[in-house]
């Protein structure tokens, strides 16, 4: 399905902090389920098949948590496809790498895309989130529902 929004999310709910681009997506797919246009996409990595989606799109949002932002920090930020050296074929792609690879092998790019972030306290071994990225799940919801019914009316 062409989408003219995607959601790409990843993580492993099995890690704490690590899980919240899934959950995410999972409270996206709930709240979006009868939006035409959107698609979601979860899992624990981005892989290099997730290229033609991108590709496809018009605007990107991707979803992850962050081990170099404060606990609980909520952030949305542009992303630009990564210089050519930068991308290597491998199994688990970054978001940069990701929108290089849509324009490098469908020679397409969506028009926005976004990175979502929650910054991890913690990623050890449980399915429970720590409380400052709890507290920060409010926050996000609002920035994903603000960006897509914007992005959407573009």
């Amino acid at each position: 399905m062409r989408a003219r929004f995607l959601i790409l999310a990843c993580g492993n709910t099995l890690r704490g902090d690590d899980g919240v681009g899934l959950w995410l997506a999972d409270w996206a797919e709930r709240r979006f389920s009868d939006q035409p246009g959107v698609r979601i996409i979860a899992d624990h990595q981005w892989t290099p098949e997730l290229a033609q989606d991108v590709a496809q799109a018009q605007s990107v949002l991707f979803i992850d948590c962050s081990l170099d932002s404060p606990p609980g920090s909520v952030n949305l930020t542009p992303v630009e496809p990564a210089a050519d050296a930068q991308v290597r074929a491998t199994h688990h792609l970054g978001a940069a790498e990701l929108l290089a690879l849509a324009q490098r092998l469908y020679n397409s790019l969506p028009r926005n895309a976004q990175m979502l972030t929650i910054g991890a306290a913690s990623t050890g071994l449980t399915e429970e989130f720590s409380p400052a990225v709890a507290a920060a799940l409010p926050e996000a919801c609002r920035l994903i529902e603000e960006t897509l019914q914007r992005l959407l009316s573009e």
